[in-house]
């Protein structure tokens, strides 16, 4: 027999193969790499190319509007060089091959998505180009070097031949995977760093984009459940006669969260549960209220606390001080109120679990839960790879959806029932059972020499723990991002934004101190740095004007070590016009803060009228590295701001009998339109690597309001929401 050729090879042998590389799935614990639905080239984890040429890349994040199923591909196509009009995406199923590799689990927050993408995405399309270009050389009798790719092409450049990528994929799938790959110079990119439309566009504006609340079979059943009002509280009794009653209610059961009403709609679930009699055994929350809570974090805050950073000696340096200035602050406990209440649809079979669900969390290990896919396991009583996790777009996340309760609730029902039901909550559900935002105390002091210079800084916070719910074991010896261990009990989500302040304070010191409430919190856009952003920008507002200098020059002698703080900064002033009169009864302020790898600098302007605050303008200077898509980038940062803007003017969870005063969004208003300032967003990208978008932009909005408030009136504000 006369041996093939290499090019015959590959024509004969090659079709429908499958090739799964560039990702490490002997790290995921035996787990099946995750399948690549049929198609002719799979070279990883992320990619897939079909004989037409069309690229589809597998998200592996969740998208709830930021921009990532444009985002992610984006990156691919960059390196890939693939015709981004051939390029569609989808969502990656639950798999330990889709863990971030920032957070070890495949859970999208920490605004993390870019920072841990930017260098697998594009190392695994790199070696998926040069598997299309070894096998259009083959094709050709040409060396691998006389080849180019350009836009979903092949080209040699002497012969003039070109080849599409879909008549190379059956080669490239037997090409063997290289090792090292070069990667594009940034001079040379042509759809990073454009404003390219988002993939999802035409399906967002003509409503085809499917959320969770529409998601899963159809026929499914609607369960609506009731819920102890009281914090740890649990059902007695309870009574469905009347419930059962209702027209189309189909059955009232019992799960840990409370008493689930099943019916066929939506509406009839819930006029199911109006009718349901329960019995609540409260337990030992039934006394709480918001005045007693803050009446104990203020006396936790008259104790020594845990030492989070120290540098110099605090106490020595207030000491010898001058003069020590003090402040107290205090922030409420916030609902996350996505625009989409919680939802999860799920069918409980003999086969498995299926789950159809706007999740942040699609799995994770045991020790953080499991995810959603952990859950379902957990409840049905199957293992994990009977489970399969279909996400959905999400109808805002925040943190919220990084929770699991939801799912927990659905596969709880649809186990009891045997056919598919959809739990939803409603408004009032969503805020009253949510996982809030911390509420918060500090204390600040620092001390002025006669020099007028800061010489000590003491920064006291007290909180309860996010991270003691989710990994108890960790708080203890957690390792900061920073790169030194907290003492134990210090939870780093509690004092982010605190330990590493970027100004120059010979002696400085932040405390903390625990505060066990009783009441769930979670993580909220921006986590910790939603309440130290806050204190810290304000205080040192507080503090140039004890030393009567300008707001910004003050910042700015301050930053000599922290140049990327300082460049926004300056360029936050030139734009926004600072130190330029305004109207009477007008003020400007100012905030600078790093967070998630990224820098923002805001300068708010506000009309004060009465005790009517307006904010009229904000000018927004971000740094984030590189910039991916700048179209998504500004979206984010002006969402951020009016995310953080309402809850600097309107948020507030108060408690009382144990139970949440608030229900819906006439007590817990969001920003309208009219009330909408301008938002002017200047980015200021750089060749450092990506840091994250979706939160950063939040912290700074409060205290650069705050302290426009200041200089409008003379009055420090030192509680939110703002009040005058």
């Amino acid at each position: 027999m006369t041996p093939l050729t290499r090019r015959e090879f590959l024509q004969t042998t090659a079709a429908g193969a499958v090739l799964t590389v560039g990702v490490s799935f002997s790290a995921c614990g035996g787990e099946s790499p995750p399948d690549s639905g049929g198609a002719a080239f799979a070279p990883d984890a992320w990619i897939r190319i079909d004989e037409a040429g069309e690229v589809l890349v597998v998200v592996d994040r969740s998208e709830m509007g930021q921009g990532v199923s444009t985002s992610l591909p984006m990156i691919v196509a960059e390196e890939l060089d693939a015709d981004w009009s051939r390029v569609r995406y989808e969502f990656a199923p639950a798999n330990k091959a889709y863990y971030n590799s920032l957070n070890g689990a495949q859970i999208t927050g920490g605004s993390t998505s870019i920072m841990a993408a930017w260098v697998p995405l594009r190392e695994a399309a790199a070696r998926a180009r040069v598997m299309l270009l070894t096998a259009a050389a083959a094709e050709w009798g040409v060396p691998l070097e006389s080849c180019r790719t350009i836009s979903g092409e092949v080209v040699h450049e002497e012969s003039g031949r070109r080849l599409d990528y879909g008549a190379l994929v059956a080669g490239a799938a037997l090409v063997p995977p290289p090792g090292r790959v070069a990667l594009k110079d940034p001079s040379d990119y042509r759809l990073i760093g454009r404003p390219i439309p988002r993939l999802d566009l035409d399906r967002q504006v003509t409503g085809a984009i499917t959320y969770g609340i529409d998601a899963g079979p159809a026929g499914a059943l609607v369960a609506v459940i009731a819920r102890c009002p009281v914090f740890g509280g649990r059902v007695r009794s309870f009574d469905p006669t009347a419930a059962l009653a209702v027209p189309g209610v189909r059955r009232v059961v019992e799960i840990s969260e409370g008493v689930a009403v099943v019916a066929a709609t939506t509406w009839q679930a819930i006029k199911g549960r109006e009718a349901l009699q329960v019995e609540w055994d409260e337990g030992s929350l039934a006394n709480l209220d918001s005045a007693g809570i803050e009446s104990r974090l203020h006396a936790l805050g008259t104790e020594e606390g845990r030492e989070a950073r120290r540098e110099g000696n605090g106490t020595a340096g207030l000491d010898a001080a001058t003069e020590v200035i003090e402040a107290r602050y205090d922030l409420p406990f916030l609902a996350h109120a996505t625009m989409e209440p919680m939802c999860c649809t799920a069918s409980v079979t003999d086969e498995g679990v299926t789950v159809w669900v706007p999740t942040q969390a699609q799995a994770a290990p045991a020790l953080f839960g499991g995810g959603s896919r952990g859950v379902a396991a957990d409840v049905a009583g199957v293992s994990q790879d009977r489970v399969t996790i279909h996400t959905t777009n999400l109808g805002g996340g925040f943190g919220r959806r990084a929770e699991t309760d939801f799912v927990r609730e659905a596969v709880a029902v649809a186990k009891a029932m045997e056919v598919p039901v959809r739990v939803l909550w409603t408004r009032e559900d969503d805020i009253q059972h949510d996982y809030y935002r911390p509420i918060s105390h500090h204390i600040l002091r620092a001390g002025v020499s006669d020099r007028r210079e800061v010489v000590a800084w003491s920064h006291h916070i007290v909180a309860p723990s996010i991270l003691q719910r989710y990994v108890p074991s960790f708080v203890p010896d957690w390792v900061t991002r920073l790169g030194g261990p907290l003492k134990g009990g210090i939870d780093p989500t509690a004092v982010e934004g605190a330990i590493d302040l970027p100004y120059a304070i010979p002696n400085l010191e932040v405390r903390y101190t625990r505060a066990d409430l009783g009441i769930p919190v979670g993580f909220w856009r921006s986590v910790g740095h939603t309440h130290t952003a806050f204190v810290v920008e304000t205080f040192i507002d507080e503090l140039a004007a004890t030393v009567a200098q300008d707001p910004v020059a003050f910042r700015l002698r301050l930053l000599g070590n922290a140049p990327r703080h300082a460049r926004v900064l300056e360029r936050v002033a030139e734009l926004s016009g600072w130190g330029a009169s305004l109207p009477a009864g007008w003020g400007r302020g100012v905030a600078v803060h790093e967070s998630f790898g990224s820098f923002v600098a805001q300068v708010a302007e506000v009309e004060v009228r009465g005790t009517e605050v307006h904010v009229r303008r904000v000018v927004c200077v971000f740094d984030c590295g590189v910039v991916i898509n700048p179209d998504t980038v500004e979206a984010q940062l002006q969402g951020a701001i009016v995310f953080g803007l309402t809850a600097a003017l309107k948020g507030k969870i108060t408690v009382a009998g144990g139970r949440v005063e608030q229900s819906n969004f006439h007590d817990y208003p969001m920003l309208r339109m009219d009330e909408m300032p301008r938002i002017e967003v200047s980015l200021a990208p750089n060749g450092d690597a990506p840091g994250g978008v979706g939160e950063p932009g939040t912290p700074p909005i409060a205290p650069a309001v705050a302290n426009a408030i200041y200089a409008a009136t003379g009055t420090r504000i030192r509680r939110l929401p703002i009040a005058l």
